[in-house]
């Protein structure tokens, strides 16, 4: 199968270099580091489960939607000048 792919231009230099090396082409190169970063088990599932600790009684804390931008902005343009300067 056909594909085109983005490498640095040191790595294709290093691959081209391999290829003439073994006597073979930069695509098979390629085709065995893929198969065997492929048989490597995923990286991060050696780690262990994330647990996301959290504190309080859970809802809301602030009384503002800060989904909502704009009103951000106004809230802090009210409350920076409230006293007028």
């Amino acid at each position: 199968m056909r594909t085109t792919i983005t490498i640095d231009e040191h790595l294709l230099a290093q691959l081209k270099q391999r290829a003439a090396d073994s006597r073979t082409s930069v695509s098979r190169v390629i085709e065995q580091a893929a198969q065997l970063l492929m048989q490597e088990p995923a990286a991060g599932n050696e780690s262990e489960p994330f647990e996301l600790v959290t504190f309080g009684a859970g809802g809301r804390f602030s009384r503002h939607n800060i989904d909502k931008t704009s009103a951000l902005l106004e809230m802090d343009d009210l409350e920076r000048f409230k006293d007028g300067g």
